[in-house]
């Protein structure tokens, strides 16, 4: 009501009209022992309308004169309309010599401006109260030094003095004072006047008197008549216009506050500089500036730098809120065109609910399957689960995401596979050359599948050193079954859950490799082949051998359970390979249920017949060197010469690396030739070999040649990585 009120005092003065609103009760607070128990709550304010109407809260008088200047009593000056110096009775805004000092904490009170402001300090209170009683409601008001207050106002007030005052404040009226809320001081709305400075202090603790000189409320000061002055004015005019249509904390009173700016007098420059700057939100030490200026023309030019601001930020403003609108509305837009396609979907049946839809796409997905009957029942609960549960809730993605794998599963869902055996051999043979150990056993094992019906039952482990074949074997098989190959690798592994799956309480659970092998393969007899089985680890999540157990077990495997989907899973049908260099690593229980399938690797011949034929031409292929240099190629010696002295081990992973070591060298000859214009001789030959792979890494295959001197003997070492010959010299020591 206070702030209402003010605002109203503040429109109708702009107006030019004066008027009085009288009556009320006295006023009595408890912590200044009644002493406003005598105050009048009066109101002097302007008004925009002069016709004399009465409504239920107060009677307004026309007060002005026709021409529309009254002259002051006593003092001599002819204030101007509108210049806030008449009281309702027509007496004369009087000048005292000395005043009671009210403190400001963060503006000043511009001359022309009705506000309220909250009084804490019982001494003032008592002040005021005594200006009540001699009808006297004039003070002074300062602005405290120090800029923006602390969080405690009150406290600020309190201890306040005259020498933390600025020294030129403005003479106001109080107007009414009224309880605060909370009964914490009074809350007084006061109109400013004119500007006072302080000359002498004759009581510096509080109430604060002090002596003051009153400036002239006229237009006649320095500057204020001047072109410039004038040009200034219609500048500051110009820019507030400007601030009061684009500003939004204006908006909602636009018209009155256009209509005030409208009958603003021109040539009162030193009026309009005051109006100016109090609209603006300045902080208190530029408005103070402000006031303290006495040259009208400079303090035009202050007002018009303080409106600029205002009205880059009232800019800033705007152009924030258009984003954020344009935002919004087409955020809103999409949700209503979402809304309405979903309903148009909706009646025409293409779509239902997203509940619905998403339980009908995951029946839709059991279409076709044969789901064991304990397991359909296991996803009826929890599609009946789903559907009472609230989208928006963690229980509901849980749910889903178990549905979503526990419909994906392939339940029946199998591949024929194919026991034709000279298929099998020709898959073999494609991929490796030699082996021919390997390849028997893995052709009587298919064998004994096309007789048996299925190749279940059984868990092949391939054993041999690095580089001879064992996971490229594993892919042959598959493909020799027509069956899906899935690889992963256990070397390393400490976490149980690998294997057996997540808790779904957990959050980001998954269930274990097998499971989304068969989700990923779509099938229930996939081959999965279990890389690095010798190099299982054990950790504080368990021991993932143990684990293996019940996978690769034969008699057990037929009802896994996987802790994430917590149904019987059945992977007899799967056929599991194994690849590992050594056994030594591989817990006893774990190697009773493998068929081990040993791979020793590759002598020299067939060394040279798999370089021959697969690494050579893969690797100039890759090097570009095959369409674009036809002639590039290394010979049978030189391939042999490099088998011999550098690569010696049981497989072949080293021997690709050099072959391509001599295909990316003989490349970069074949570009440099390219740019000179000449031809290169891109054969790699027994005598040029060193110049592509180095010197030889061995030097001779016996260390005493033909003879061996008496008491040396040779031997044989194995090794994981294919073994080595050894000479054991036997030595004589005398006892």
């Amino acid at each position: 009501p206070i702030l209402a009120m003010a605002l109203a005092c503040h429109v109708r003065r702009l107006a030019g009209a004066y008027t009085r609103i009288g009556g009320g009760a006295g006023l009595r607070l408890p912590g200044a022992r009644g002493a406003l128990a005598a105050w009048p709550q009066r109101v002097w304010c302007s008004s925009t309308a002069g016709d004399g109407a009465d409504d239920a809260e107060a009677k307004v008088e026309q007060a002005l004169s026709p021409d529309g200047e009254q002259k002051t009593e006593g003092w001599g000056e002819i204030v101007p309309r509108g210049a806030g110096a008449d009281t309702p009775q027509g007496r004369s805004i009087p000048t005292p010599p000395s005043v009671l000092v009210i403190p400001a904490t963060r503006r000043p009170i511009m001359p022309g401006f009705t506000t309220a402001i909250t009084v804490t300090n019982p001494a003032i209170i008592k002040a005021i109260a005594d200006l009540g009683h001699r009808d006297t409601p004039h003070v002074g008001v300062f602005l405290r030094k120090g800029g923006e207050p602390p969080d405690s106002w009150e406290s600020k007030e309190l201890d306040v003095t005259a020498d933390d005052l600025h020294q030129v404040g403005t003479f106001v009226q109080i107007m009414q004072a009224i309880p605060a809320h909370g009964g914490r001081g009074v809350n007084v709305v006061i109109n400013g006047h004119r500007r006072i400075t302080m000359e002498e202090v004759l009581n510096r603790e509080a109430p604060i008197q002090v002596k003051v000189q009153h400036w002239a409320a006229t237009p006649s000061g320095p500057g204020a008549t001047s072109e410039s002055a004038q040009a200034y004015a219609n500048e500051a005019m110009s820019t507030l216009k400007e601030l009061v249509a684009v500003s939004p904390l204006f908006r909602e009173q636009m018209s009155q506050i256009q209509e005030m700016l409208q009958r603003i007098d021109m040539r009162d420059t030193s009026r309009l500089a005051d109006f100016a700057a109090g609209m603006t939100s300045a902080s208190g030490d530029e408005l103070q500036e402000v006031l303290e200026e006495a040259n009208v023309e400079k303090r035009l030019q202050m007002v018009i730098e303080l409106l600029r601001k205002e009205l880059e930020i009232a800019r800033l403003q705007v152009k924030i809120n258009t984003q954020m609108e344009d935002k919004m509305n087409k955020s809103q837009r999409e949700f209503l065109l979402r809304e309405q396609l979903k309903q148009i979907k909706k009646e025409l049946g293409l779509e239902t609910d997203d509940k619905e839809a998403l339980t009908q796409r995951m029946k839709e997905r059991l279409t076709g399957k044969n789901v064991p009957e304990d397991i359909q029942k296991v996803i009826d609960e929890e599609l009946e689960k789903l559907t009472g549960l609230e989208k928006n809730s963690s229980e509901f993605n849980v749910s889903r995401n178990y549905l979503e794998w526990l419909t994906y599963m392939p339940w029946g869902i199998t591949s024929t596979d194919n026991f034709d055996l000279g298929k099998a051999r020709e898959a073999l043979d494609t991929t490796h050359y030699g082996l021919s150990d390997v390849k028997k056993r893995i052709m009587e094992f298919i064998a004994v599948g096309k007789l048996h019906g299925s190749v279940q039952g059984k868990i092949i482990c391939l054993v041999g050193p690095p580089g001879v074949g064992k996971t490229s074997v594993g892919k042959s098989i598959a493909s020799a079954l027509d069956r899906e190959f899935y690889r992963f690798s256990v070397g390393g592994l400490s976490d149980v859950s690998e294997i057996k799956g997540h808790r779904r309480t957990y959050v980001g659970a998954m269930p274990g490799k097998p499971v989304q092998c068969l989700k990923h393969t779509q099938t229930c007899n996939p081959v999965i082949l279990i890389d690095e089985i010798d190099k299982l680890s054990r950790g504080i999540q368990g021991d993932p051998a143990s684990a293996l157990l019940e996978l690769l077990d034969p008699g057990q495997n037929g009802t896994f359970v996987d802790h994430y989907l917590d149904v019987p899973l059945d992977l007899s049908k799967v056929l599991f390979i194994c690849t590992a260099n050594v056994m030594d690593t591989i817990p006893g229980p774990l190697q009773d249920r493998f068929e081990i399938i040993r791979l020793s690797g590759y002598d020299q011949p067939e060394k040279v017949e798999i370089a021959q034929k697969h690494i050579i031409p893969s690797k100039l292929k890759e090097a570009g060197l095959d369409g674009h240099q036809p002639g590039a190629e290394i010979d049978h010696a030189a391939v042999e010469s490099l088998i011999r002295w550098y690569c010696r081990e049981a497989g072949v992973r080293n021997l690709e690396k050099h072959i391509s070591q001599i295909c990316r060298k003989l490349a970069l000859e074949a570009v440099e030739a390219e740019e000179k214009g000449n031809e290169a001789s891109l054969t790699v030959t027994a005598d040029n070999l060193s110049d592509y792979v180095g010197k030889q890494v061995f030097t001779s295959d016996r260390l005493y040649g033909d003879e061996q001197p008496p008491g040396v003997v040779m031997g044989l070492a194995w090794t994981a990585m294919g073994g080595s010959a050894l000479y054991i010299e036997g030595v004589d020591f005398r006892g």
